[in-house]
């Protein structure tokens, strides 16, 4: 790979090795799913390559190698300089594409090797955008290698052996004058470090232990009650299960009503460890999206980005903050239609290890819900969150001045128990809940901040106290500090 090649013979050579690949594939549903999906994937992986060799100096040839990945029957990309460039510079991290856990599915049920083939044509692909400048460089070769062991590792955890060896990039690689590339990328499902080079694991929270972070949590009372009723309808279903008792089907995809800063995103990370303790979810992390994170700007690059966010949240919980977003009623061809729909297949696909959350305002919610007859289908638990009132916002207060080392004198505390309940009693449509009351605490360290700086040599508890000067209140008009 030491030439340099035009777009064109790049187009020809990658269709013609996603062409018979294709037609390796005999289930014809299988078949479909790659040949609508292999195109968008591969633009990504490129863009992924040439961030490994050096994500500043993408050329104008760069765009006429991205431009140049599609395949007969699918649409052809018109991507822009900036949006190559800008994709280049944001790649994060290599997600196997969709249609490979599909693969490995029919290689274990068949006892075909498709999984293993396609690894070796996505090394050989991505070697061919590799040489977009006519060198493969070893930070490229690095990140291709990564990308490969990715793939294979998911083979190997699956039983899938092969009885010749993968193909490396290594081999191609060819030294790049001047140019010092950085490493290959971090891979999310990298091979992992040997044991003895591991730092140690801290042990997982038990389900009592999260049930008591629960607890703790500031006001919520009807959400800890729905969420310990939910815990307890899954812990009985486990045990009917085992029992050999029928298990009448059930939905624990979630929608969280309320304004902002009413806890949903934090009861969603403690449901998600929760599902996992009870033995739902296989890892029971959070990954956290809006509308931003699932639908891209311009067309065929939606289903990718969404799909790219449910590949992370597999094992844990897809939480959608203002979910609504993607519903448009004034444009029935919006993209965030699009990422409904993958969102909607991969909770069908993954069933038994994805649970979606989604979460907004309440009236919206309801709207976003009755959009789709698949969401209002799989999504029939409601969990309300109320505002908090001056009490709740006020040991909301006191939490965060124990936390970080403040203490509130008698003054402070009156002054501040008054000002949250004007706050609730006088909320509006913009009311934040517990993120004015971090407003109003970074405020006050900012304000406390500016007045102990003026004291020579603050005592300790000068250095922690809250005034009501430092609250919002005016200073007393008084000489010198007390």
């Amino acid at each position: 790979m030491s030439t340099a090649m035009t777009a064109s013979e790049v187009h020809r050579q990658y269709a013609e090795v996603a062409a018979a690949f294709r037609k390796l594939i005999p289930d014809p549903s299988l078949r479909l799913a790659y040949g609508r999906q292999v195109d968008g994937y591969l633009r990504q992986y490129a863009l992924g390559v040439w961030q490994a060799d050096n994500a500043s100096s993408i050329s104008p040839r760069h765009v006429e190698f991205y431009n140049a990945i599609w395949t007969p029957g699918n649409p052809v990309p018109s991507a822009l300089y900036w949006e190559v460039a800008s994709g280049v510079a944001n790649f994060d991290l290599f997600q196997p594409p969709a249609f490979f856990a599909d693969l490995r599915r029919y290689d274990r049920m068949k006892g075909t090797s498709l999984a293993r083939h396609f690894a070796d044509d996505l090394t050989l692909l991505l070697l061919l955008f590799a040489a977009v400048d006519g060198v493969v460089s070893e930070s490229e070769a690095g990140f291709v290698n990564a990308c490969n062991d990715v793939l294979l590792e998911l083979c190997d955890r699956d039983g899938l052996r092969s009885d010749r060896p993968a193909i490396r990039a290594d081999q191609f690689t060819a030294p790049k004058p001047s140019t010092s590339a950085p490493a290959a990328p971090k891979q999310e499902a990298a091979p992992a470090a040997r044991k003895e080079d591991r730092p140690p694991e801290e042990p997982e929270p038990t389900l009592e232990e999260l049930l008591e972070q629960l607890d703790e949590l500031c006001g919520l009372d009807k959400v800890k009650k729905d969420v310990k009723s939910l815990i307890n309808l899954v812990k009985v279903r486990k045990l009917r299960e085992e029992a050999g008792l029928p298990v009448p089907p059930m939905s624990l995809h979630l929608v969280f009503m309320g304004n902002p800063g009413t806890g949903k995103t934090t009861v969603a990370r403690l449901l998600a460890k929760i599902y996992h303790a009870v033995g739902v979810l296989s890892k029971g992390q959070l990954v956290e999206v809006d509308r931003s994170g699932l639908v891209a700007g311009f067309v065929g690059q939606t289903a990718l980005k969404t799909q790219e966010a449910v590949q992370k949240a597999i094992g844990g919980v897809l939480f959608i903050d203002e979910a609504y977003a993607l519903v448009n009623a004034d444009n029935a061809n919006d993209f965030g239609h699009e990422a409904i729909e993958v969102i909607l297949k991969n909770m069908e696909d993954h069933r038994k290890d994805l649970i979606v959350i989604v979460a907004g305002y309440t009236d919206r919610m309801e709207q976003f819900i009755h959009a789709n007859p698949g969401l209002e289908s799989r999504f029939n638990k409601y969990f309300f969150f109320e505002d908090y009132d001056g009490k709740q916002l006020m040991e909301i207060f006191r939490s965060m001045c124990e936390k970080n080392g403040y203490t509130l004198s008698q003054e402070g505390e009156r002054f501040m128990e008054k000002d949250l309940q004007e706050l609730y009693e006088e909320r509006d449509e913009n009311f934040g809940n517990a993120r004015d009351v971090r407003n109003l605490f970074e405020q006050a360290v900012a304000r406390q901040a500016d007045r102990v700086s003026q004291l020579e040599g603050p005592t300790r508890g000068q250095l922690m106290e809250l005034r009501p000067e430092d609250l919002g209140e005016e200073a007393p008009e008084k000489e010198g500090e007390p």
